[in-house]
């Protein structure tokens, strides 16, 4: 049976205003398999004792920075995580037909994602989505409690289950998300515990790179940070700040960085220089495996 609705994308305005982007019809297929009834979302604080898996890979699917030639670079940022018992799709581009490209490009099975993570509202981080579920929504998407209602419901009506974030919280063992962070854009970003150390994958960090890899650590336990990676937020930043920045994520123990999506070419060229051969240059099609080789 064919079902008709209508994707509304929203962008929100630095004032907190929500600006309506695109409209777009959406035709889905309804298949007679069930989708996914819930998601155990855990509570309370981690387990020391807990294994950590051996090897996590992040795979950078969807960026305005081109790092493997054969991708299509655009704005917004989308990258996938493997390795922690679920596979992980944190944000969805701006653009269905170019994050499915990409995918094919690299391999990546829409099917094998089991939950999609949006970290704001931007239509460059959420604008992927109605395709991506047109091929897998048998996956639950988890998003800030602040999206408006009419997008849960779209979601919902293209067969997927949905979850609301507020508070920070282990979304299964060893991933967990900030919460919402910031007083305007509201955003959550994620904090993998891996073998190697902290992971932190932001969207665009509209609450701060420094605030979020503290919230990060906060709620994960972990001192030290093996890599931050994602949006900075930090183009119109003068570049005293961003090496003031770069001090401060030093001071939170971040050994590794790599920015990209709005970071700003400045950024990326400033943070090169801050943290040398911890610099990672990153960018659609950037292939990330840790532990990394000592």
């Amino acid at each position: 049976m064919f079902v008709h609705d209508f994707w509304d994308f929203f962008h929100m305005e630095p004032d907190g205003r929500m600006k309506r982007l695109m409209p777009a019809a959406i035709f889905f297929l309804f298949s007679s398999a069930p989708g996914l009834s819930g998601f155990p979302f855990s509570s309370g604080s981690p387990q020391p004792g807990a294994e950590k898996p051996s090897v996590v890979n992040i795979t950078i699917l969807y960026d305005n920075n081109r790092f493997d030639p054969h991708l299509k670079a655009a704005w917004g940022f989308s990258c996938l995580v493997r390795g922690l018992g679920k596979t992980v799709l944190f944000d969805t581009g701006g653009d269905g037909s170019i994050l499915l490209a990409n995918m094919r490009q690299l391999g990546v099975e829409p099917a094998e994602v089991d939950i999609v993570i949006l970290s704001h509202i931007h239509v460059d981080h959420t604008g992927g989505l109605g395709k991506f579920l047109e091929k897998n929504n048998r996956v639950v998407v988890c998003l800030p409690g602040s999206f408006p209602g009419n997008f849960k419901k779209a979601v919902m009506s293209l067969g997927a289950d949905v979850k609301d974030v507020l508070e920070p919280k282990e979304l299964f063992p060893g991933v967990y998300t900030t919460g919402e962070l910031g007083n305007g854009i509201r955003e959550q970003a994620l904090a993998l515990k891996t073998a190697a150390g902290l992971v932190v994958i932001t969207g665009c960090a509209h609450p701060g790179i420094v605030k979020t890899v503290q919230k990060a650590k906060e709620i994960s336990g972990d001192e030290t940070v093996r890599l931050v990676i994602g949006g900075f937020h930090l183009g119109g930043e003068p570049p005293s700040g961003i090496e003031s920045i770069c001090e401060e994520l030093r001071l939170l123990s971040v050994r590794k960085v790599a920015p990209c999506h709005c970071s700003g070419d400045n950024t990326r060229r400033l943070f090169r220089k801050k943290f040398g051969c911890d610099y990672l240059e990153s960018g659609a099609g950037k292939r990330i495996k840790l532990p990394f080789p000592e």
